[in-house]
């Protein structure tokens, strides 16, 4: 690919830096999480939960889950789970304040978990964390089949304030095309079941690039989804990922599937924003008369996250840790027997370093990927020296394929329309050449 030419539009989803795929096991002795966040601030961290199970795959996902908890696993993944809690809350002391100004369940499904098991899972943020649930944002992810009257009660109770559902398609031929299949019916029962709870924000996933799908189906599917008048709305393009199953029964991408893709995100971004919504991201829209839930003082690029579960991650500000990673159904499974049966949590296990270099990149990427974009004196404040100082090439790159937003006002660096549509082909450009090595060293399993 010479220099002037545009990255293909869909390289990699990039919503993280370093990528896990780039983590690595770390040295023995591993480090204590006592000494990884000795010195760093905890008043404002964000925790997240993962749960690792499903009732059913989709054929798009790589995510770390797997199909369904026999013989007690979910009761035994919450027992791991609150020896985790207790290690990293007594890891991070008592000498600061500690304090959370977010908390996500994501997985995988948490209402896979029984009304029950959901309790304890907010039980164990709230004792074992010291997250007060009702008083900051709390996001928990759902789906169709498993969004229960029950399940939704007890999360409304516990103070979630935001749920999200995987709908991907209102088209029952791509959803069975995705490898998810589902009835509308049902879906529009667990929407009706979601809105009865109160809780303030609905989140719709819907996912654009299946096969068969046209402008015509994506409309529809696009006012399924508005007709619940959702506070978010998140439009993801479809990806053929190794090991998933779409993966071993798809080709290759091509380039009339990118443009496919991004004819249909472009109408899909279009008639939101006709229909009252902002855009806050590629991926991301809300709407515009909604009430903002989010903390004025957490800021993704800077401040910490505690992850709790097998396949969360954990960032300080030198080092991103996590556990090990796998797509493939019995890897999956064998890594989370092993840790349900893991007793001591007090060390990181797998990870990646983050220098001076690569805390340059996380922060310009995870702000040039928001919509509202960058202000690049905060970024000078930070690090001592200017974006284009510290990234020539790229930049220059950017402004040369009309990514880079020229009516901005002074002192924000912004992608225009076009740059945030290629988010995905202008993401990875940013990574940094140790990151892009250990990525392409990592054996899919």
């Amino acid at each position: 690919m010479s220099d002037s030419a545009a990255p293909r539009p869909y390289r990699s989803y990039v919503y993280a830096y370093p990528h896990k795929t780039a983590y690595r096991p770390l040295p023995d002795p591993a480090p204590s999480l006592a000494a990884l966040w000795r010195a760093e601030p905890k008043d404002a961290l964000s925790l997240y939960a993962h749960i690792p199970f499903c009732e059913v795959r989709c054929g798009f996902c790589n995510l770390f889950t797997r199909i369904g908890a026999p013989d007690e696993l979910a009761t035994r993944y919450l027992d791991a789970l609150d020896r985790q809690a207790t290690a990293v809350r007594e890891a991070l002391g008592d000498r600061d304040p500690v304090r959370f100004a977010t908390a996500a369940f994501g997985g995988g499904t948490p209402t896979f978990l029984t009304a029950g098991e959901l309790e304890r899972l907010c039980d164990i943020a709230e004792k074992r964390m010291g997250v007060d649930l009702r008083a900051v944002p709390l996001s928990v992810e759902t789906s169709p089949a498993t969004a229960t009257a029950d399940r939704l009660a007890l999360l409304a109770e516990r103070g979630a304030t935001r749920l999200s559902i995987g709908v991907q398609s209102f088209v029952e031929a791509e959803a069975r095309a995705a490898v998810r299949p589902q009835r509308r019916a049902d879906v529009e029962s667990a929407l009706g079941r979601i809105r009865d709870t109160g809780v303030p924000v609905l989140n719709i996933d819907l996912i654009y690039g299946i096969d068969g799908q046209t402008e015509e189906s994506w409309r529809s599917s696009l006012d399924a989804a508005l007709a619940w008048r959702p506070e978010e709305l998140y439009l993801y393009p479809l990806y053929v990922r190794p090991l998933t199953g779409l993966g071993r029964i798809s080709p290759a991408a091509d380039r009339e599937w990118d443009e496919q893709r991004l004819r249909l995100y472009r109408y899909g971004r279009d008639h939101l924003l006709a229909h009252g919504y902002e855009q806050v991201s590629m991926r991301m829209f809300r709407r515009t008369d909604a009430a903002p839930l989010g903390p004025d003082d957490y800021a993704c690029q800077t401040d910490g996250m505690i992850g709790l579960g097998c396949g969360a991650r954990s960032y300080t500000s030198d080092l991103h840790y996590s556990f090990d990673y796998a797509v493939d159904m019995r890897e999956i499974r064998t890594i989370i027997d092993a840790y349900t049966e893991t007793a001591d949590f007090s060390r990181a296990e797998v990870g990646r370093w983050v220098d001076a270099g690569e805390a340059r990149r996380r922060h310009l990427l995870q702000s040039l990927l928001q919509a509202e974009g960058m202000p690049v004196a905060g970024y000078e404040e930070r690090f001592g020296a200017s974006p284009f100082a510290d990234f020539p090439v790229e930049l220059g790159r950017f402004e040369a394929l009309g990514w880079l937003d020229e009516e901005a006002p002074a002192g924000l660096l912004r992608l225009s329309a076009e740059g945030l549509a290629h988010s995905d082909g202008l993401g990875p450009e940013l990574f940094s050449p140790s990151v892009r090595a250990a990525m392409a060293a990592y054996e899919p399993k």
